[in-house]
């Protein structure tokens, strides 16, 4: 028979020693936060459906995210470098200016610390026309009534890219108005515009209340203008609005825009960016479920185009095992 002493020493080892396993279990626990957007964006879904993949495999790897709503991209990138982000949804010409300090991030200068782990759904500049207006091509915008965003939008800075790439100006147009997002669609819809501009991700519930309250339809952003300017900035990337997203609208629309990036820095941990990227690609099918503008994703496109910063060595390392770089 043991003597209760001896059991009561044996009995105290083992706990220190469950208690020594467990701490060191917790020492090797890896939290991150993924900056995204406002809760009713596509950023947003973008951060929790990284985390939701990532979590499955926490019990493994002992990594824990989070993806808490922001203001967006660039407060995504200042959250980056202010260390209270890990990772960030950012859009990819906020990516390219804050890496260069050029744009929104000039008078902060470069930063060249930031690192990219994947690209994510193209936001394409996306024309919608009255049926009625006219319009037809890039071209016939010429002398409309065109709302080309307010100022400091997305839409806004990516029109007058497009403005300058074809030559023209407010005056170019008989109405330039600068209405935001929420209001452009009712404005079509009431015919005191003829075109709108968005750059967004599909489909987009301002463009199906812009094609159902009215006749109208998605205008082609093409052309060797377009080409060129595509080729210049290395932000920008070809992009396809699938046919049948929209009333009206059943073949496919040829246009250009921005992608949402995925970044961090280089000081984030090689192992928890690599395990990050692979809880994706990994599970990629069911990912590509998790919202629709996710369901045309292509992995190869994903680590190749709207990247403008370095990738960090964790996505490299998965890429190159997979082949892809």
């Amino acid at each position: 028979m043991k003597h209760p002493i001896s059991t009561a020493i044996a009995l105290t080892a083992s706990l220190l020693g469950s208690a020594l396993v467990s701490t060191q279990a917790r020492a090797e626990e890896h939290f991150i936060n993924i900056g995204t957007g406002g809760q009713t964006g596509v950023y947003y879904v973008v951060g929790q459906s990284i985390c939701r993949m990532l979590n499955q495999g926490t019990t493994n790897h002992g990594i824990h995210c989070n993806a808490p709503s922001t203001g967006g991209s660039v407060a995504n990138v200042n959250g980056l470098k202010g260390k209270s982000l890990d990772m960030g949804v950012v859009q990819s010409d906020v990516q390219y200016n804050a890496y260069h300090g050029t744009g929104k991030f000039a008078d902060q200068g470069a930063d060249e610390h930031l690192r990219a782990l994947f690209s994510m759904h193209a936001e394409p500049l996306t024309v919608v026309a009255r049926a009625d207006s006219g319009i037809n091509t890039l071209a016939d915008l010429k002398g409309k009534r065109v709302n080309i965003g307010n100022p400091g939008s997305g839409q806004r800075a990516t029109m007058e890219a497009v403005m300058g790439a074809e030559g023209w100006t407010k005056e170019s147009f008989s109405l330039a108005s600068e209405l935001d997002a929420n209001e452009q669609s009712s404005a079509l819809s009431d015919n005191n515009i003829d075109a709108m501009v968005y750059v967004v991700g599909h489909p987009n519930g301002s463009i199906q209340e812009a094609t159902t309250t009215t006749e109208a339809k998605l205008i082609p952003v093409e052309g060797a203008e377009i080409d060129a300017l595509v080729a210049k900035f290395p932000y920008y990337a070809k992009a396809v609005i699938p046919g049948g997203l929209y009333r009206g609208n059943d073949q496919d629309v040829n246009t250009f825009g921005v992608r949402a990036t995925v970044m961090t820095t280089d000081a984030e941990d090689e192992e928890v960016v690599y395990q990050t990227v692979k809880s994706i690609f990994e599970n990629f099918s069911r990912f590509k479920r998790l919202h629709p503008a996710f369901a045309n994703l292509n992995e190869k496109d994903m680590v190749s185009q709207g990247l403008s910063v370095p990738l960090h060595p964790g996505a490299a390392r998965y890429y190159k095992e997979r082949g892809w770089l």
